[in-house]
């Protein structure tokens, strides 16, 4: 399985952007010939390496919090409440698309 993971740029230099996760110190050279020009301060969803798309800082620190409740779970810990905040203000909603689907009478069998 692959996930993305939310970096926030350093620097930039042509196709390479030097990149951090959040509360790592770790630098990573990240492929940005994928997205849009960025600048330093932007956040990406990397994955293996290359950036897949750029995401707003708020977007970054839901999935930076959700990879961080699906480490505690991993580990068998408790999950710290608010790490699945969009999932806990109130029933889950699905993508507008599969909503449209589901009215539409779609089914999955």
């Amino acid at each position: 399985m692959c996930i993305g993971i939310p970096m926030r740029v350093l620097e930039v230099s042509g196709t390479l952007a030097i990149c951090v996760s959040d509360g790592a110190e770790n630098r990573q050279e990240v492929d940005i010939s994928l997205v849009e020009a960025v600048s330093p301060g932007d956040w990406l969803l990397v994955f293996l390496g290359a950036a897949r798309r750029v995401l707003e800082a708020d977007e970054a620190l839901r999935i930076s919090d959700a990879l961080k409740a699906m480490a505690m779970a991993a580990e068998g810990g408790m999950v710290e409440a608010g790490l699945f905040a969009d999932l806990e203000q109130g029933e889950p909603r699905l993508p507008p698309h599969l909503e449209a689907a589901r009215k539409a009478g779609a089914s999955t069998g």
